[in-house]
């Protein structure tokens, strides 16, 4: 049934008044799990008729340059529409987990990690895309009771995607010997994700991905903001806030249609996270841009897949996006043979990756020349990986150096400033205590270590002025 945007949003803003007296009538209730929610005695599609009303039930999206999507039209179970588009939609899909239930604590930490400022700027769509339409009913009234302000403020959508729509997840492709369930599971996950993608075409210019069992950093919108700044005028298909999976990936709105499209003509054929790969290739762009500290965390403990142990974590989350280096443009150079394609810029810039030498020595340096003389005020080194944790930086230190060589490859006046400890530098309040601005930063070894060096990050934050 095709109804009118105009139709959709009344329907929707009445259900929203309806989420609220029942939020009042149920809000002296104990709190319980949202999957053993009392419905108050009222069948499961009853309850689902409050929080959808007659004529709000389906919303056919403007999919006409996405014939692959046969005009899907989508269950929309609480929000409204806005009719001005935001700077950012945050999508992720839920469905139900053998064990955890992750979805409220994401929501929690998104709206509670933002300023009011950055809520306007944003709008939170939740794929509730389980086959069982009670658990998707049960979940959409816990997170309605839980955030009925931000539904009605219009910055919370839940919707589904009826399973008729679907393609068929029988008889799949055996790729990569995956067992059947562990198929159809992933095949599944990718049209989940293709329907999201084509609901939030149209809501917003970027939109960001991310899981529903993920911590955010604080004002993550902002230091998106800031990173969109500096990739202005470049072409790029895909920017990266974090190193796991399907979390904090940006794409350009535009580039959603092609997307879900694309994850529906390969679905059956290899898990998301890997087409998503092939999506950026095919638009051309060849490496990884990923902004570090990356701005969302994993917290999930069981896998939304037969409830599997799941630890994945990033090391190089940062809680505070706010407190994120400014790295002005440099170049980099290093007395160490670099091991393959380890480059040093891998170490500070956006791609992905870090430096990796060999065989440092006594009097080895990874030098960075500033293409502007700036004031450093502060300074964050970290050595070694999670994979290799030997090798770190065993004995070292930072100097910052003044008047530039003519061929710009070094420094000719050096101070030292701070020595490494366990394969790690942090100095603060360095503008207060070295003169006038700095042209280069140098890591200098000071005793020879059998172990190679990897330089995983290096941040510096400036301060205005000369």
């Amino acid at each position: 049934m095709r109804c009118s945007l105009r139709r959709s949003l009344t329907a929707a803003l009445a259900a929203s008044f309806l989420l609220l007296l029942l939020l009042l009538h149920g809000g002296t209730r104990q709190e319980q799990d949202p999957l053993e929610v009392e419905l108050g005695g009222l069948a499961p599609g009853t309850v689902l008729q409050m929080l959808q009303p007659e004529g709000a039930l389906r919303i056919l999206r403007d999919t006409d340059d996405l014939s692959a999507l046969h005009n899907i039209s989508y269950n929309l179970l609480a929000g409204s529409l806005s009719p001005h588009k935001k700077f950012l939609t945050v999508g992720l899909a839920s469905v139900r987990r053998p064990r955890g239930y992750y979805l409220p604590a994401t929501l929690q930490s998104l709206f509670q990690q933002s300023t009011e400022e950055e809520l306007q700027e944003m709008v939170v769509v939740v794929h509730l895309a389980d086959a069982d339409p009670g658990w998707n009913t049960r979940v959409a009234l816990d997170i309605a009771r839980k955030f009925a302000h931000h539904i009605l403020l219009g910055r919370l959508l839940l919707i589904h995607a009826p399973q008729e729509f679907y393609p068929t997840l029988k008889g799949l492709k055996r790729n990569f010997n995956d067992p059947e369930e562990r198929v159809k599971f992933r095949s599944k996950q990718n049209v989940d994700y293709a329907f999201l993608f084509a609901f939030a075409a149209n809501l917003s210019s970027y939109y960001l991905m991310i899981e529903d069992d993920v911590w955010c950093a604080k004002s993550f919108l902002t230091a998106i903001h800031k990173a969109l700044a500096s990739r202005e005028g470049s072409s790029w298909a895909t920017l990266e806030f974090s190193k796991l999976g399907y979390i904090g990936k940006l794409y350009r709105s535009s580039e959603l249609p092609r997307l879900a499209r694309f994850l529906l003509l390969f679905y059956q054929e290899m898990p998301c996270d890997w087409l998503l790969t092939h999506f950026r290739l095919l638009l051309t762009q060849k490496d990884v841009i990923r902004f570090k500290p990356s701005l969302f965390q994993h917290m999930g403990l069981y896998s939304s897949f037969q409830g599997t142990i799941n630890r994945l974590e990033d090391d190089e989350f940062q809680a505070d996006a706010l407190d994120l280096p400014d790295n002005p443009p440099a170049a980099f150079f290093t007395s160490m043979s670099i091991f393959e394609n380890y480059e040093p810029l891998k170490a500070y810039g956006t791609a992905e990756g870090y430096f990796w030498g060999k065989d440092p020595a006594a009097g080895s340096v990874f030098s960075i020349v500033l293409q502007q003389p700036a004031r450093v005020a502060r300074v964050r080194v970290r050595t070694g990986s999670q994979e290799r944790r030997g090798d770190v930086l065993r004995a070292g230190v930072l100097e910052l150096g003044r008047q530039r060589r003519p061929d710009g490859r070094d420094c000719s006046a050096y101070t030292t400033v701070g020595t490494f400890e366990q394969g790690t530098l942090e100095l603060r309040g360095l503008e207060k205590g070295v003169p006038g601005p700095v042209e280069c930063l140098r890591i200098r070894v000071t005793r020879d270590q059998s172990e190679w060096l990897i330089i995983q990050s290096i941040d510096i934050w400036t301060v205005e002025g000369t």
